[in-house]
């Protein structure tokens, strides 16, 4: 599965107003590094960084296991509201 799409589906089912999600993907300098950046709504800022980050950690696990099945890249998760 892409990782932008499994993080996409995680994050979305988290929140209020699953419209208000966006998950893109940019480059970055190192070789074997993804960047991930989690725009969501103010008000489910948060429902997805969780009491002292758990479920953001949570998150950035779920993906970077992913990753370690399929393409063996760091993941790096960057999330932020609008």
């Amino acid at each position: 599965m892409d990782l932008v799409a499994l993080t996409e589906k995680i994050v979305k089912s988290l929140v209020v107003n699953p419209d208000g999600v966006s998950v893109k993907e940019f480059p970055t300098e190192e070789e074997n590094v993804m960047l991930i950046q989690v725009m969501v709504d103010s008000e489910d800022i948060g429902r997805v960084i969780g009491r002292e980050g758990r479920t953001a950690n949570a998150i950035r696990t779920l993906v970077q296991a992913s990753s370690a099945l399929h393409e063996n890249k760091y993941i790096k998760i960057d999330i932020d509201k609008f």
